[in-house]
């Protein structure tokens, strides 16, 4: 009853705030959030994306901001901007819609094709096929890939806005990386495990959003991203699936941003306690149910100056029942924690805290960035090399662009994550869903070096060369964790070496129709290569 109390006045509160947009979260990985940030780095626009997704009405005004500078761009950002407006340029449009308008295969007010969509002066709502097909050879490889579904989105009145997506993937061959564990992809959930040579899962992303002036509420299923980083990031990332949430976000002043989001998470651990018979032969005749798990983080972001966003947050993961206390936005998890579990480690939870710093055109056409995540340090022990547990994880990286010619862009990323970062002696409490690291996807006692060229040739043609080098020692065990001192160095035990020579070129012919070549070779002479087509992501 408290958990419903508390949300219902949370959201009757939200209505007595005037209306200031509807919020409709754009997939993570859309190449706007490219083009955005590199006007951002050229200093055309400010641009907040330390979290992603982000709206396609926030998207949309960025694209407004860049299209007040357009003097500024080159003619193919002076294209793609064109394009992108295209896209976002749907939801609170200046005009408005009084007559019904129900269109199949039709270009909507912006200019874009679209499968169906309709609209009138309360409502509207965009539907598309979600599509794709790839084939991968090389090495011990041949597979295809290929996956359907569909998407819609739209408004409903004038504070309610929603989405859904759903995509059926099936892999069939040989050679597929069938767990995604050591691997930058997002992982899966496997739905079928009887076939050896196909592999078949889902993906869902969807959300209900409420809106009120500087800000909003979100119940609904998505990643959740934090920090930079070209291939992973250490605080949140997208290598785990999707998870339910919920997620308020509030800026009081145009400077200070505020970011609370309450996560259910899978533990993948069957609690033998609350397993019982079914009365049938049956798969066993068994009913198994899994220990809860949970995921609370806040975060503010307060903009220094023009270019400098500076960020601090905390999170936790908790497990076995759900505590309303962290569902509070200004609550202090730790401490809470400490009190309503009698500082007692075996009855308490994982904290952590995390940092991040952006700075964007301060030095010309540059973006510098670092993002810091601490799961465990002792202040007063920190340059003791035998009492000192500095389990944390950091990147630090830049990016320069125009440089020796326009929409040629370098980066170089440096990521270190050091023992037992992201574990915990409590197996429901690590750093994880669906068994995927929230964090970097390489996981503890790792480290890695990026380097990356990106070139834009014409408008929507991306290239990428990028070089990446990762090492990797072992996991260790809990023991190690939390009684060894000092503690092991990084990358401790067995070192396993990796590098990676990628190239990848892209071109978005239509809005969502998306042709796509990879090949990657690894330093044990292993190398694969792709052509792909997708539509709708």
């Amino acid at each position: 009853m408290k958990n419903i109390l508390l949300f219902t006045s949370i959201f009757l509160f939200s209505f007595l705030i005037k209306l200031e947009a509807q919020e409709v979260y754009e997939n993570h990985r859309a190449e706007i959030y490219n083009y955005l940030s590199r006007m951002a780095q050229k200093g055309i626009i400010d641009f907040e994306d330390h979290i992603r997704p982000l709206t396609r009405t926030y998207l949309n005004t960025c694209l407004d901001s860049v299209n007040a500078n357009r003097n500024k761009l080159s003619p193919i950002e002076k294209e793609e901007l064109i394009f992108y407006r295209q896209e976002y340029n749907t939801i609170n449009k200046n005009e408005k819609v009084q007559a019904n308008q129900v269109q199949f295969l039709k270009k909507d007010r912006a200019g874009r094709w679209r499968s169906l969509f309709a609209e009138n002066a309360n409502a509207s709502i965009y539907l598309e096929p979600v599509l794709s097909g790839a084939l991968v050879e090389g090495t011990h490889t041949s597979y295809k890939q290929q996956s359907s579904g569909f998407r819609f989105f739209g408004t409903a009145g004038k504070h309610f806005s929603y989405q859904f997506f759903a995509n059926d993937v099936n892999l069939e061959g040989k050679g597929y990386d069938t767990t995604r564990l050591n691997s930058s992809e997002t992982g899966f959930v496997r739905k079928d495990t009887s076939k050896y040579r196909s592999l078949n899962y889902s993906e869902f992303r969807g959300s209900i959003n409420y809106s009120f002036k500087n800000g909003s509420i979100s119940f609904g299923q998505d990643h959740l991203l934090y920090g930079y980083g070209e291939i992973g990031r250490v605080v949140l990332s997208d290598k785990a699936p999707a998870f339910p949430f919920l997620r308020f976000e509030y800026s009081p002043f145009p400077w200070l941003r505020f970011n609370n989001t309450h996560a259910w998470l899978n533990s993948k651990i069957i609690d033998s306690s609350k397993t019982y018979g079914t009365g049938n032969e049956i798969f066993g005749g068994v009913r198994h149910l899994f220990i809860p798990k949970f995921m609370a983080t806040h975060s503010i972001l307060i903009k220094a100056a023009k270019g400098l966003d500076i960020s601090a947050g905390e999170s936790i993961i908790y497990s076995d029942h759900f505590d309303v206390g962290y569902l509070i936005p200004v609550m202090f998890f730790k401490l809470y924690d400490q009190m309503v579990n009698n500082s007692h480690i075996q009855a308490g939870s994982n904290a952590q805290l995390f940092f991040n710093i952006s700075s964007r055109n301060q030095i010309k056409n540059t973006h510098l960035y670092s993002s810091v995540f601490i799961d465990e340090i002792r202040i007063s022990t920190i340059f003791d090399k035998v009492k000192s547990r500095n389990q944390l994880g950091y990147t630090i990286g830049g990016a320069y662009t125009d440089f020796p010619i326009k929409y040629l862009t370098f980066n170089a990323e440096y990521t270190r994550i050091n023992p037992f970062v992201y574990n915990n002696l409590i197996p429901a409490q690590t750093y994880t869903h669906q068994g995927y690291n929230l964090g970097d996807w390489m996981g503890s006692n790792s480290d890695r070096l990026l380097l990356s060229i990106k070139y834009t040739p014409i408008a929507k043609l991306k290239l990428l060369v990028r070089y990446q080098a990762l090492r990797n020692g072992d996991k260790g065990s809990i023991v190690d964790q939390y009684l060894q001192e000092p503690q092991p160095p990084l990358l401790f035990g067995n070192l396993m070496s990796r590098n990676e020579l990628f190239m990848q070129s892209s071109y978005e012919l239509y809005n969502g129709l998306v042709f796509k070549a990879w090949y990657s070779k690894w330093n044990n002479n292993s190398s694969s290569w792709s052509l792909g087509v997708n539509y709708g992501f």
